[in-house]
């Protein structure tokens, strides 16, 4: 069977795009949790992963003596390995806008990424709003985030990214974890997506796991002394 190794759910954004794949696609695997201490070279978490990865963080997707460390990796191993799930678009032109738009996350939005901070568990509307009125990065990305979104709803006609899920609405889960959190402003058209994600059952599965955690990590939670 297959083995994904992550970090808390609470904080992963990484860990959380190939559990939420594996699990909305129905494919079986066995899940191991190492939770965040810290990332110095002596903490649990490193050492937990010595021997396992070279880059020394999650996910990690093993199958068998395969060890494989990259989400988009991951993503294109179990679209392999599994066709019939048909995780990328069947559309070649789509798979390949499909596949743009993954690398442009996997690359991009570092704004976002930096001062929006996965917190599944946290509401934090009022920071939100001083990093929307602060930092015009974020705004310039959320703005990309509009503009990609609302041409592949209407080219494909919804509900998801590319009409039925796969790869990219995995992808961008976290993302709406982060619009969520923070209430940052987007459109009704864009609200409405983030909360059909939320809802697919993978997803709500992992946002319950990432809520009953009750693990604070403050390196993890600039904006809050406590839980």
């Amino acid at each position: 069977m297959l083995k994904l190794t992550i970090g808390n759910k609470n904080y992963s954004s990484w860990s959380m795009r190939p559990w939420v794949l594996l699990r909305q696609a129905g494919i079986p695997f066995e899940e191991k949790l190492v939770r965040f201490d810290a990332f110095d070279a002596g903490s649990q978490f490193k050492q937990a992963l010595a021997g396992l990865t070279p880059t020394g963080k999650v996910p990690v997707l093993q199958d068998d003596a395969l060890v494989i460390w990259d989400t988009l990796a991951i993503a294109e191993y179990l679209a392999e390995q599994f066709p019939e799930k048909q995780l990328w678009p069947k559309d070649k032109a789509a798979r390949a806008r499909a596949r743009s738009v993954c690398a442009e996350m996997h690359a991009g939005f570092s704004a976002l990424r930096s001062h929006c901070t996965m917190n599944i568990e946290a509401l934090l509307p009022d920071t939100g709003a001083l990093i929307w009125r602060d930092q015009p990065a974020v705004r310039a990305d959320v703005e990309r985030l509009v503009t990609m979104w609302s041409e592949l709803l209407q080219a494909h006609g919804g509900p998801l990214l590319f009409g039925n899920f796969s790869i990219v609405d995995a992808y961008f889960a976290p993302v709406c974890m982060r619009l969520k959190t923070y209430a940052l402003p987007v459109p009704p058209a864009i609200a409405a997506y983030v909360e059909r994600v939320a809802a697919l059952s993978g997803v709500a599965a992992w946002i319950a796991d990432a809520r009953a955690e009750a693990d604070f990590r403050a390196f993890e939670e600039p904006y809050r002394l406590k839980r």
